[in-house]
């Protein structure tokens, strides 16, 4: 039996076409994916609305899975509708209101050389309650730390794909982070300028202008960062893509984190760290508290996935529709 604790009401999960028991699916020991990260995934969140359950932008996440997909060269046996309907299907059958959902293509068990010759694609679907991914006090700001690690460069492989392998780097600077008592980290790129948290993409408020950078910084371009980049126009608040110093961080009136996993949350404390061998500096932003920008953000944000917010109807999929 596999214990539950870190993926509360999962019961089920979808498995090549079939709906098996949690504990059932198998991926074996030698499986291609296990031993070089050969998979891809998505993270995607569906929200409690008054018309049930309702997932954001999966139509997004999915062209984003299947584009990672072909980034890896994977022959993916299930078309675009096939996984959307996968998707709707697991968050019924474990009931769930409001669910995180995992798509995963990986190299199963076949050959074990660097090239899978011989090794199928498998796709498993799984969907659970999760909560604040960086826990219920981080809406009241979060500590990072600037890491001495560089990013993964945009010149070393296609930034706009989620592929499995790549996230070992993100695993293991989280885990630096917490180390060093904070509570997420922030990766600089080859140039030294700002590059993304192990799984969220940085806003700055500064002057009243919302800025975020681009895939040129080594960044994957996130949906929720997209998304609140939209609806901060639509506030009337004046938005910036662009290049950022880790100065910039130090000097923003309000600096947030966005992604799938932390939706909309504030860093109010920065741990310098980027220099290997020198001290390491702390600063805090503006005067630690999270800013009225970034609340409005959140706000507007929260409202849109609950289905409040009419103008942003399209970017929900619900589930009993």
């Amino acid at each position: 039996m596999f214990d539950t604790a870190f993926f509360p009401n999962a019961k089920k999960i979808w498995s090549m076409g079939k709906i098996l028991g949690w504990d059932d699916v198998l991926v074996h020991s030698q499986s291609h994916a296990l031993h070089y990260g050969t998979s891809v995934f998505e993270g995607i969140r569906a929200y409690s609305t008054a018309r049930g359950p309702a997932v954001f932008r999966l139509e997004e996440h999915i062209d984003r899975f299947l584009h990672s997909a072909a980034v890896l060269k994977m022959s993916v046996p299930y078309n675009k509708a096939d996984i959307i309907d996968a998707c709707k299907l697991v968050i019924r059958e474990n009931e769930l209101e409001a669910a995180y959902i995992r798509p995963l293509l990986l190299y199963g068990y076949g050959n074990l050389g660097l090239i899978p010759k011989a090794c199928p694609v498998e796709l498993i679907i799984s969907a659970w309650q999760w909560g604040a991914y960086l826990g219920e006090k981080a809406r009241d700001g979060v500590h990072v730390y600037i890491l001495p690690w560089r990013r993964i460069h945009h010149t070393q492989h296609h930034m706009g794909a989620k592929l499995g392998g790549n996230y070992v780097q993100s695993t293991f600077c989280g885990l630096i982070a917490r180390e060093k008592g904070c509570d997420e980290a922030v990766f600089l790129n080859l140039e030294g300028n700002v590059a993304e948290g192990p799984g969220e993409n940085i806003l700055i408020v500064k002057d009243g202008v919302v800025k975020t950078n681009d895939r040129t910084e080594s960044i994957l371009e996130g949906i929720t960062r997209t998304s609140v980049l939209r609806i901060a126009a639509d506030l009337g608040l004046e938005t910036e893509v662009g290049p950022m110093t880790k100065e910039d961080l130090c000097a923003a009136d309000e600096l947030m984190f966005t992604g799938t996993a932390v939706e909309v949350i504030p860093i109010t404390r920065i741990k310098d760290g980027s220099v290997a061998g020198e001290p390491e500096r702390e600063c805090v932003v503006a005067d630690g508290l999270p800013g009225p920008v970034t609340r409005q953000l959140r706000e507007a944000y929260m409202e849109t996935v609950g289905g409040q917010r009419p103008e942003y109807d399209s970017w929900l999929d619900y589930v009993n529709d």
